[in-house]
């Protein structure tokens, strides 16, 4: 598992949870007059949400399994020492729509920082390191 792209998805992750639906649609106001809330709506072309995609996709599949069971592990599907049926489950269950399953998943990032701490494992230093 290599922590550094786990860790950029739960980045990505968190950004994409924390849009809304858009609300104005035709909204044409200054930023500041709606105190850019409009940077938080889930639009059709997000970049956050492409971004996140592409990445999940460029992965090979090892990659997306642990990635998939690690959500799993987080959500508390499995425990830390069901970890190798998480896998392999994981692995049965894998299709070519891993990126858009992992997206439908509310609260990803959280899953998969859980999924982290059970291996005893975390972003920290990751992200100390992208300040």
């Amino acid at each position: 598992m290599d922590l550094e792209k786990v860790c950029f998805v739960i980045i990505k992750a968190r950004q994409f949870d924390a849009q809304v639906e858009v609300d104005d649609p035709d909204s044409g106001s200054n930023p500041s007059d709606d105190h850019a809330i409009d940077v938080l709506e889930a639009l059709a072309d997000d970049p956050t949400f492409e971004e996140l995609t592409s990445f999940i996709n460029a992965l090979n599949d090892d990659e997306q399994i642990e990635l998939v069971a690690l959500a799993w592990l987080g959500r508390g599907d499995y425990t830390i020492d069901e970890w190798e049926d998480a896998r392999r489950d994981a692995a049965e269950a894998r299709t070519d729509h891993t990126a858009s399953y992992l997206l439908g998943i509310p609260l990803l990032g959280d899953y998969l920082e859980e999924g982290l701490a059970a291996h005893k494992l975390s972003c920290q230093a990751f992200e100390i390191n992208r300040l």
